[in-house]
């Protein structure tokens, strides 16, 4: 696996040749003038339940929202 930083304008211009780069396995660093803005990896590299924990859901999130939140009104 390798690591590279490529400008959008030459991503737009190889996005073939780096998808099949991706496809085995390295990694594309999107940058625009030379600020990483995005990463291209391979989907089979994100690990399921690896933030077991980190969200959460209120008890109350599917009750009705009450009729200020729809009018503004307070």
């Amino acid at each position: 696996m390798t690591t590279q930083t490529i400008d959008i304008a030459e991503v737009q211009i190889n996005f073939h040749k780096l998808l099949q780069q991706v496809i085995k396995g390295d990694h594309i660093i999107l940058s625009k003038n030379k600020t990483p803005i995005a990463q291209m990896v391979p989907i089979s590299e994100r690990v399921a339940g690896l933030h077991v924990g980190e969200i959460s859901t209120s008890d109350d999130f599917d009750e009705a929202l009450p009729n200020e939140f729809w009018t503004g009104e307070r």
